[in-house]
């Protein structure tokens, strides 16, 4: 399912284009039934998409879902990162110095970059942020919003775009980090809305113009 998903989140195999079996079975060297298996897993996560009697195809993007992710991933941020600095102990404030130092150390603009790790590394330093919330239902349900807006952050983070339109930290996460740690509620909301706000409308840019009304 990984390498799929890998596939998908890097533009290998695009929004909309059918999945056939066969051509699968073919690209990873693996057998029908797990890479129906897989499918099946990446329904589940919003990667794919089963149509009755037709087939699979990548899920489509569209400027309205990318709005609706980033809107319900926010309300669940804004809420948890308020309770995760109310309540939020010291292991809390270790891992989240120990998360950015991580994530510090990955350019994602440099051409070498490895998506995969800084993905992983940027998704653990955000959940680091909100891990003091004691709210582990509302935790799970950013874990899953957050899962599915992976595709979208792959479609401006990638090697395609030139060295100036790839993602720029400008300093985002440090501020954030500082703030949490600060336990300045007001300020840490803020710039968790503006670094949401931008990463929308650098998106929108990328998102082919044919899919936006899918």
């Amino acid at each position: 399912m990984e390498l799929i998903r890998q596939d998908i989140l890097l533009g290998e195999l695009a929004p909309e284009q059918k999945l056939v079996v066969a051509d699968l079975k073919a690209r990873y060297n693996v057998g029908a039934s797990p890479i129906r298996e897989a499918l099946v897993q990446l329904s589940w996560k919003k990667y794919v998409k089963f149509a009755p009697q037709k087939g699979c195809w990548v899920a489509p993007v569209s400027v309205d879902e990318l709005e609706d992710l980033f809107e319900t991933n926010l309300v669940l941020s804004r809420v948890l990162l308020e309770r995760a600095i109310l309540n939020g102990d010291e292991a809390w404030e270790l891992n989240i110095l120990t998360s950015y130092h991580k994530l510090h150390r990955i350019n994602p603009a440099d051409k070498t970059v490895d998506f995969s790790e800084w993905e992983k590394r940027h998704s653990e330093f955000h959940l680091a942020l909100l891990e003091g919330c004691q709210s582990p239902v509302m935790l799970t349900l950013y874990r899953e919003v957050y899962e599915q807006i992976e595709r979208y952050r792959h479609i401006w983070i990638n090697h395609s775009r030139e060295y100036e339109e790839r993602y720029h930290d400008n300093g985002e996460h440090e501020a954030m980090m500082k703030a949490v740690l600060e336990r300045n509620t007001p300020q840490a909301l803020e710039l968790l809305n503006n670094h949401f706000q931008r990463a929308i409308e650098f998106i929108q840019t990328y998102i082919p113009k044919p899919l936006q009304d899918v």
